[in-house]
């Protein structure tokens, strides 16, 4: 803002922000430890961090109903904690969390070291966790995604630090690659920042990129060394394609992102030759791109947009400390906010006026999935769960990872001969389809599996079925 100190109504917007985050934030924490699905990919990423540990194939080969289309690094991670816990997805849940913590704190330092003064920093930062509480589901879910952004956040704080140094190089360029093998879409910050120093630091700009592409190539021979196939083989996992996918994630990005977009592009056309205002023009123009370019995919989820929500948030702070008279100011913060209150009011529960949803957060569905678990966890033999965090907690060993293997067949890399056998043999002592599920192995398969089991009870968890 153009004064030295925000007026007290942009305090005042600062505050009841840090509020509304900070109620978010403790549900989040108290559900922490809840044995409730938040998430399909909760129980893929346990049964993956658990192979890990154990020793077991975390790549199987191409006749396995287990499908890793993810690097590897998240798994050691998350279950080197889940040992301690005892719990892979509580402990995956833990990391997300603390992620978030990293990638907050991030977007402060960045903002400070780009010049911008602390209410506003603290603003941008309370922008992008309002956002990821009221339009995502992503703030302590058991999923790799926000570990990565910390990662290359850490990178960008290493490398903006003086001096810029080939030892400084050489780290910033590790994080990015270590980033880039816990989740392998975050790559739009190494590529802005890079791009952003071929402007003014070409030569730290050509280091960066020798260094990345160094260790980007050492970790692709170290995979193939440990795991004895290509990384890239498994991230081009097969995937159905669709604009209709491309054209409803970006619909549901656009009211968390347009005032922010809307504000930079302002903040481009008035100071587009500040250094650090390029640097976020070239980091939300990359974030997008890349971003809606993934969208279109099959099980595509928001976290793709990640990169341009932390840019968007960066560009929030040099908005209100470049741009933004102190007189409208309080007037623009509220239009910011606004949308944040808007989506966790159209999102949330219908109980959220009510004590219980605060004080005991899904204790209805944390005694509804305990029965659930227990229904999978009796029934002798291996079971099928499309929330596989139910097989997870049942004790149950991974078989079928549902989505992956319904994008095979769906796009004619797998044939359904096998699963058709098995669901005649009744290898499967109970199968779990989730509520909206229609069919989700195909025709077919879904045939096969109304002839030889009956449907033993439905629930808010789903449908569960045994052997007729």
């Amino acid at each position: 803002m153009s004064g030295s100190r925000a007026p007290r109504t942009f305090d005042l917007a600062v505050i009841g922000t840090a509020l509304f985050c900070a109620l978010g934030l403790w549900r989040v924490a108290a559900i922490l430890g809840l044995h409730v699905p938040l998430d399909p990919n909760e129980g893929w990423n346990a049964y993956h961090a658990a192979a890990a540990m154990a020793g077991g194939p975390l790549y199987p080969g191409p006749h396995s109903y287990m499908i890793n289309n993810y690097p590897p690094l998240s798994f050691y991670v998350v279950g080197a904690l889940g040992r301690l816990f005892g719990d892979d997805i509580v402990a995956g849940r833990l990391v997300s969390l603390l992620s978030l913590a990293v990638v907050a704190y991030g977007i402060f330092a960045l903002a400070l070291h780009m010049g911008a003064k602390r209410p506003a920093a603290a603003l941008a930062v309370l922008w992008f966790v309002g956002g990821m509480l009221a339009f995502t589901d992503y703030v302590g879910m058991d999923d790799p995604q926000l570990l990565a952004h910390a990662i290359t956040i850490g990178g960008v704080l290493l490398l903006l630090r003086a001096p810029r140094d080939a030892p400084r190089i050489a780290g910033a360029a590790l994080l990015f690659a270590l980033a880039a093998f816990v989740k392998h879409n975050v790559i739009a910050l190494p590529l802005a920042v890079t791009a952003w120093l071929a402007i003014y630091d070409r030569r730290s700009a050509l280091r960066l990129a020798a260094f990345g592409a160094f260790a980007l190539l050492a970790g692709l021979v170290l995979f193939h060394a440990i795991y004895g196939s290509s990384l890239l083989s498994h991230l081009v996992s097969a995937r159905t394609y669709s604009l209709a996918n491309l054209r409803d994630g970006f619909e549901a990005w656009l009211p968390w992102s347009f005032v922010p977009l809307a504000g930079l592009t302002a903040l481009g056309i008035r100071y587009g030759a500040d250094r650090y205002v390029r640097f976020c023009l070239i980091y939300a123009a990359i974030g997008i791109v890349l971003g809606v370019s993934f969208l279109g995919g099959a099980g595509v989820d928001a976290n793709v947009m990640f990169d341009a929500d932390i840019a968007l948030a960066i560009s929030v702070a040099l908005l209100f400390d470049r741009f933004m008279p102190d007189a409208v100011a309080p007037f623009a913060a509220a239009c910011l906010v606004l949308p944040l209150v808007a989506g966790a009011w159209a999102n949330a529960d219908g109980d959220w006026s009510r004590a219980s949803y605060w004080l005991h957060p899904m204790r209805d569905e944390a005694a509804l999935a305990r029965q659930d678990i227990a229904f999978v966890a009796a029934r002798r033999g291996p079971a099928l769960c499309q929330m596989m965090s139910f097989c997870y907690w049942a004790h149950k060993p991974a078989t079928v990872d549902v989505f992956n293997t319904g994008e095979q067949l769906k796009t004619g890399v797998r044939s359904d001969a096998q699963l058709i056998a098995m669901m005649a043999s009744r290898r499967f002592s109970v199968i779990q389809i989730d509520p909206d599920a229609t069919e989700p192995l195909g025709v077919r398969v879904g045939a096969a599996m109304a002839r030889h089991y009956r449907l033993d009870h439905t629930d808010d968890n789903g449908a569960f079925y045994v052997p007729r």
